[in-house]
């Protein structure tokens, strides 16, 4: 089944991009979660998961243990859920926006 892309979603992503572009990379890396969360409670919802309650991040979590998902789609959403250290910085160099595509695309 295809997942519907939500303009919610697509207006996140626009607003991550358009954010990296002015040098925000903090509001980049919140919106890019923002519309990966959106995409994992479409996707939780329409395989049955009881989703409607869940923030972003908790979305996200439940993706990395589904069983029917690729290994790569697991490891973007537990990418997605990286918490950022005192000085806002993510422990490892991860690109969030390109993850969130990925996880986007491949959940679609």
């Amino acid at each position: 089944m295809a997942m519907d892309f939500s303009p919610d979603m697509i207006i996140e992503l626009e607003k991550a991009q358009a954010a990296r572009s002015a040098g925000n990379e903090g509001m980049a890396r919140v919106c890019a979660r923002r519309a990966a969360g959106i995409a994992a409670r479409i996707f939780l919802i329409s395989h049955g998961v009881q989703s409607h309650r869940l923030n972003s991040f908790e979305a996200l979590q439940k993706l990395t243990i589904l069983h029917e998902l690729p290994r790569s789609l697991k490891e973007a959403a537990a990418n997605l859920s990286l918490r950022v250290n005192e000085e806002f910085n993510l422990p490892v160099e991860i690109d969030l926006l390109l993850e969130a595509k990925k996880l986007i695309g491949g959940l679609s």
